[in-house]
């Protein structure tokens, strides 16, 4: 049975994600199972399987074979989604890139995950940087609201003709993939009106106009596939917004707001994260201001292309920016630092940045955390030039 009104449930991330895939009415989902996000396409086959969504499930022999079909299938015209995480995702990263290169409105999930070795199945983020560069558009849900949220309206920028990229969304595995939370989900009939007709979609592949693709074409024309696709990127910003603020004309959930500014407005410190512990953020800078500290909090909902416009107005007249970042750039920083100090020195914003390596590996990371660093920077207890790692309320 479909759903027919609005219903609230409690779901985790992963099973509130097949749902908005299912309402999404994909085609054909291929899927190689990999913990934390098997439960999204086992659901989905449990949806297939009662008659409640009419796809192909295709159960390939890797992750590398699962972004294959999804290319073959998207580039016939077919609407098409798979997810991953972690060690999966190195294995269709090849793929990926093709994908993003060939102009297919692929969406996918990527539960985040730490890359071994050692083996771990905790999370980090260090998964979903590894395709900052590739042409993906690339999302980070804190909860699995947003988690369902930003399925739906990833499918609605992918298929944009002027557009045409495929489209990531990120979550914390188990954090957000295996937690239960209240979702509100559309009815069938307002998620149809929502998305575009899948008849719409252009299909890459032409059976009565064969031509080659991927071959060997000259330098300046593979450089212009470059150009033309940061062009999508950069004028992409727009329309995501746009459709942003239709969803929150459906819902009342704002995400023309492309950075999730919480209690900005006359901070003096600011701190950034994203996923998951962005929670935690928000829950020291209540604690904060109980004691009279003037901070607030920004979670980047959009990772590629970047926010910079929304960052700069979100940071204001702040002076100072505590950047917790869960991936690190091994000799140069933790990845959210490094994305936002090239936007403070290119606009020459007059504030001080700290950059802070946090949760690596799925090591824990709570309000005190934050509160901790604080009152360290306050302090001056290191430099704004330095990396800091922080591990159990220590430095190491």
């Amino acid at each position: 049975m479909s759903i027919t009104s609005r219903v609230k449930k409690v779901l985790t991330g992963n099973h509130a994600t097949a749902y908005a895939v299912m309402q999404a009415r994909v085609d054909v989902i291929p899927a190689y199972p990999i913990t934390p996000q098997t439960t999204i396409v086992e659901k989905l086959d449990e949806f297939i399987e009662n008659g409640l969504l009419d796809a192909s499930m295709i159960r390939v022999e890797s992750e590398h074979s699962a972004m294959a079909a999804a290319i073959g299938a998207s580039a016939a015209g077919a609407r098409t989604y798979t997810a991953t995480s972690s060690h999966g995702l190195l294995y269709m990263y090849e793929n990926l890139w093709w994908a993003a290169n060939a102009r297919l409105p692929i969406v996918a999930t990527f539960v985040t995950r730490a890359i071994g070795p050692p083996w771990n199945i905790w999370s980090d983020h260090q998964d979903i940087f590894t395709l900052r560069d590739s042409g993906w558009i690339l999302f980070m849900a804190k909860n699995a609201q947003e988690a369902y949220d930003l399925t739906l309206q990833a499918f609605k920028i992918a298929e944009n003709p002027n557009i045409r990229l495929p489209v990531g969304i990120g979550y914390d595995g188990f954090y957000i993939s295996h937690t239960s939370e209240p979702v509100e989900m559309l009815a069938q009939d307002e998620v149809d009106a929502f998305l575009p007709d899948k008849r719409s979609i252009k299909p890459l592949l032409d059976p009565s106009n064969p031509y080659t693709i991927g071959n060997l074409p000259e330098a300046s024309f593979n450089f212009l596939i470059r150009k033309n696709m940061w062009g999508s990127m950069e004028s992409s910003i727009d329309y995501i917004k746009k459709v942003g603020y239709e969803y929150y004309l459906l819902t009342g959930r704002n995400y023309g707001d492309l950075v999730d500014k919480y209690r900005c407005e006359d901070a003096d410190t600011i701190f950034v994260s994203i996923g998951a512990m962005a929670n935690e953020g928000m829950v020291a800078v209540d604690r904060l201001r109980s004691k009279g500290h003037k901070v607030g909090h920004m979670a980047l909902r959009l990772l590629r292309p970047y926010p910079e416009d929304e960052v700069i107005d979100s940071i204001g007249n702040a002076e100072r920016i505590i950047v917790m970042s869960r991936a690190v750039s091994m000799g140069k920083g933790g990845i959210l630092f490094t994305d936002l100090i090239d936007v403070v020195y290119r606009n020459r914003l007059n504030v001080d940045v700290y950059d802070i390596v946090v949760g690596l590996a799925g090591v824990e990371v709570v309000d005190n955390d934050f509160i901790k660093v604080y009152n360290d920077v306050l302090d001056g207890i290191f430099d704004k030039r330095e990396t800091i790692f922080l591990m159990g309320g220590k430095y190491v």
